[in-house]
Parts: C-alpha cells; structure tokens; sequence
C-alpha cells in the first residue's frame, strides 16, 4: 500500500509540474527556433545581443480562455494535491478521496478543452504573427496534451483509492 501512495503523489507531483511548465513557459508555437509564442508573449531571439526580445502577446477572447482555463487547471490540480494531503491525515479509515478525484478530473477537463481551443483557433490567436504554415506546435502544448491523461487517469485513481483499514 506504501508504493501505491508514493506512485499517487509522485503522479500527482509530475503532472502538476508539467502543467505549470506548460502554462507559463514560452513554447506553444515556434518559427525556426528563432521565434516563438506563447500563452503570454511574442519572443524572438536576437543574434546581436543573444536574448530574446519579448512583447506582450495580442489579446484575443480565445487566448484569454486558453489563458484561463491552463491556470484553473493548474489551480484545481494544487487544490487538489493540499486536500489529498489533508485527506490522508484527517479522514476516517475506509474513506474515499472523492473530492480529491473531482479536481484532479475537472483539471484534465480544462487543460483538454485550453489544448482544445489552442488548436482550432491557433489561427485567430496568432492572428498578428509571421505566417503560420512556417511554424509548428512547441514542446509546451504538447506538455499540455501529455498532461490531460495523466490528470484523468490520477483522478480516477484517486476516486477508486480508499484509506486503508488498520
């Protein structure tokens, strides 16, 4: 029972990181590795002083609702990880992490349906961008997708895990 709760934290811990590296990092699109966009800003990489140059991202509705729901699933997934926490220390023997399962479910829901909307309407959100068909999806987004199953599937653990009868 004692690796089966390190595998449930340590799920949890890894998936909770790659959604906050998915969330804030600056990956989602990228132009010959020189150029780049993300969630929140426009980067290029200027050779002559070698940094990269960044300016706010133009707000559209669909960006802020990919926006939005990344940082409620990043939020949902820490609530989530602090009730487990409680949980296990507080709750009844033979108790059900239900709730603990729910936010870890409606995590992977909302970062689905924020990779959802990033690629139906990558179009619209890079609008004032180079040319799309130049670029492809970064590591970011595609840190967004691998983490909608591990949030799915840790929830369904957690909603199938009882506290252990002594």
């Amino acid at each position: 029972m004692a690796y089966l709760l390190m595998f449930v934290i340590l799920l949890h811990l890894i998936t909770l990181a790659m959604l906050f590296i998915a969330t804030m990092e600056k990956s989602w699109w990228v132009w010959d590795g020189l150029e780049n966009s993300d969630l929140w800003y426009n980067c290029r990489f200027d050779n002559i002083t070698e940094t990269w140059l960044c300016a706010s991202s133009k707000e559209t509705e669909w960006l802020q609702a990919v926006q939005v729901l990344m940082v409620i699933s990043v939020v949902f997934s820490s609530v989530s990880f602090l009730v487990f926490l409680g949980q296990l220390f507080t709750m009844s023997k033979g108790g059900l992490f239900y709730f603990t399962g729910l936010c870890q479910v409606f995590a992977g829901l909302t970062a689905f349906s924020a990779a959802l909307i990033y690629t139906l309407h990558n179009k619209e959100i890079l609008q004032d961008s180079r040319e799309l068909t130049a670029g492809h999806f970064g590591y970011c987004y595609i840190l967004a997708w691998v983490c909608v199953p591990m949030l799915l599937c840790s929830g369904i653990i957690y909603l199938h895990l009882r506290k252990k009868k002594k």
